[in-house]
C-alpha cells in the first residue's frame, strides 16, 4: 500500500463557488482545464468550505435571536451570543471553554471548535453570514465521486478536507469530514514490523493523512486552490467512509 512517490495538483482557475452552484460540474472543468485525465485510485481532495458553499449552508446572523444559554454563554467566552446560538445548534456537548475558546461535540460526533462555524473565505460583502460543515460530507464525498466516476469511467476516491487544530500540538492540519472511495483507516493489527513483530494496536487514518497533504496545496488563506488532485496511492479493502475515523467517546480518555 505504501508508495514510491506521490503527485498531488492543485486545480487552478476553479470559480468562487455558490449556493446551488454544480459543484461537480465544477471539478470535470478544472480537471479538464489541468489535462488530467482521472484513473482508478486517483483521489480528489475538496475543501469542506466549497462544499458547505454549493450546498447552500450559510446562516445569516442577522436572522439568529439567542437563546439565554447562548447568551450567558458568550459572555463566558467573549464570543457574539448569536455564533454561540449557531455553535451550540451544531453541537451536542460544550467540551471546553474559556475567553476565545469553544471546544464542542458537533453532532457529526467531530470535536472541534465553535463547530466549524465559519466566516473565513466568505464574502466579506456579507460579513454577518457564517458557513456550516454539510449535513453529511461522507455522502457528499460519495455524491461527487459517483459524478465523477460516471463522467470519466474511473474509479475514484473523494476526500473532503478541513482544517483542526489537534490537542497537545499547536497549528492546525488537514482533517478528512468526508470520504468515499477507499478505506478511511486501515487497520494493521497482526501485520509484522521491519523486524516480524506483530503490529498490536496500529491504525493508520489514511484519509486524513490524504487531507493533511493536499493542505499543504490548499493553504488557509488566500491561495484560491480549494481542490487538489492525487495520483500513486493503491489500496487493497473494502471503502470505508471518514466517520470510521471518529473515535467512540467511551473509548476517549480525555473527555
Amino acid at each position: 500500500m505504501t508508495p514510491r512517490s506521490l503527485t498531488l495538483s492543485a486545480l487552478a482557475e476553479l470559480p468562487l463557488v455558490a449556493p446551488g452552484d454544480d459543484l461537480g460540474a465544477l471539478l470535470i472543468v478544472a480537471l479538464r482545464r489541468a489535462q488530467i485525465s482521472p484513473r482508478d485510485k486517483d483521489v480528489l481532495i475538496v475543501a469542506q468550505k466549497i462544499v458547505s458553499k454549493a450546498e447552500g449552508r450559510f446562516v445569516d446572523l442577522k436572522t439568529v435571536v439567542p437563546s439565554a444559554r447562548a447568551r450567558a454563554l458568550a459572555d463566558e467566552v467573549d464570543k457574539d451570543p448569536r455564533l454561540v446560538e449557531i455553535i451550540l445548534s451544531e453541537s451536542t456537548e460544550v467540551i471546553r471553554k474559556r475567553r476565545d475558546v469553544l471546544i464542542v461535540a458537533h453532532r457529526l460526533g467531530f470535536i472541534m471548535a465553535n463547530a466549524g462555524v465559519d466566516q473565513s473565505n466568505v464574502d466579506a460583502e456579507e460579513s454577518e453570514r457564517v458557513l456550516l460543515l454539510p449535513r453529511d460530507p461522507d455522502g457528499s464525498a460519495a455524491a461527487l465521486k459517483a459524478r465523477l466516476d460516471g463522467e470519466f469511467g474511473a474509479d475514484l476516491a473523494v476526500v473532503i478536507n478541513d482544517s483542526f487544530g489537534r490537542p497537545w500540538r499547536m497549528g492546525v492540519t488537514g482533517v478528512a469530514l468526508g470520504a468515499a472511495g477507499l478505506p478511511a483507516l486501515r487497520n494493521m493489527v497482526g501485520a509484522p514490523d521491519l523486524f516480524g513483530r506483530k503490529l498490536r494496536v496500529t491504525e493508520i487514518a489514511i484519509a486524513d493523512e490524504i487531507a493533511a497533504a493536499a493542505s499543504l496545496l490548499m493553504g488557509q488563506g488566500a491561495e484560491g486552490q480549494p481542490a487538489v488532485h492525487m495520483r500513486g496511492l493503491d489500496w487493497n479493502g473494502p471503502a470505508t467512509p471518514a466517520s470510521a475515523l471518529l473515535r467512540p467517546k467511551e473509548l476517549d480518555l480525555f473527555r
